[in-house]
């Protein structure tokens, strides 16, 4: 039987690695893809491609899959292997504060895994900032040095010369913006050249999440008051709020706040997250009760 091939997507949070995932999903390649990611719930799937779901696995009609990775990765790629039929490709999202190389690594570990190669998603308006934080510029640099692929997103059509040059000093890794692209599949799935990246990768300090679930209803305009006062060591937030006319999905990025209209919740849900050395628990809990840091 073929080696299974595997890629990861990886990249910093709010990247764009869920955005990434959706087109593989959406896009005609012919091939039963496996997705696993974290979460799949974020992964808006289009109703018509929907054919089931389960607790932990979606199917759909175009033959992919996605499921949420487990603690235990090699478990994890053991069930994909035994899955009949097996998927043509299997994509991994790391998350954002993961090292993609780890993950790979299991590709070369499995004999019946090929190794697809890294393909790690840029911010293009935060990376130079992320990449100078004295707390986590070691890891978003660390993370640039082992990919195969660099996908540049919210940049356009072209990638900024500044920033082509600052990630040429960290990679050699070809490097293509992820708007311009009329399909992503044929290059994240077969175009890859594995062993592009020379880094080692880089650990990441510790990191704090908050999360809270509840009845709370909030209208667009106070939403985003909210979040754009956000305490400065709370790096990315993101959730859905209830509304008097409908959902809010919301995300929030550095500075970078995006509202959109979603279906309304049961009941609304808000993900913090930042690192240990910046910012608390209890802050980020002060700070959405009332706008306040502690």
């Amino acid at each position: 039987m073929d080696r299974l091939p595997l890629t990861v997507v990886g990249g910093y949070l709010g990247a764009g690695k869920t955005t990434l995932i959706n087109r593989l999903l959406r896009e005609d390649h012919g091939l039963r893809l496996m997705v696993m990611v974290n979460d799949f719930g974020s992964v808006n799937i289009d109703a018509e491609l929907l054919k089931s779901a389960g607790e932990d696995t979606i199917e759909l009609t175009n033959g992919c899959v996605c499921c949420t990775m487990g603690a235990d990765l090699f478990m994890a790629l053991g069930d994909v292997l035994d899955r009949v039929p097996r998927p043509d490709h299997l994509v991994i999202e790391a998350s954002g504060i993961a090292d993609p190389k780890k993950i790979a690594d299991a590709a070369r570990a499995e004999p019946e895994m090929e190794y697809g190669g890294i393909a790690l998603v840029v911010d293009a308006g935060n990376f130079a900032g992320l990449a100078a934080d004295p707390q986590i510029g070691a890891q978003i640099r660390g993370q640039v040095g082992v990919a195969d692929l660099l996908l540049v997103s919210k940049c356009g059509a072209e990638v900024p010369g500044a920033l082509a040059m600052q990630l040429a000093t960290m990679s050699p890794a070809p490097l293509v913006a992820l708007d311009g692209l009329d399909a992503v599949a044929p290059l994240v799935l077969g175009g890859i050249e594995p062993g592009t990246g020379r880094g080692t990768g880089a650990g990441h300090g510790a990191y704090v999440t908050w999360a809270q679930d509840g009845d709370e209803m909030m209208e667009r305009d106070a939403l985003r008051a909210r979040l754009e006062a956000a305490p400065e060591g709370l790096y990315r937030v993101k959730g859905v709020m209830r509304g008097p006319e409908g959902g809010l999905e919301f995300h929030k990025v550095g500075p970078s706040v995006e509202i959109a209209r979603a279906e309304q919740p049961a009941v609304s849900r808000v993900v913090g997250i930042g690192p240990a050395a910046r910012i608390t628990a209890e802050e980020i809990a002060a700070w959405w009760r009332g706008g306040e840091t502690a």
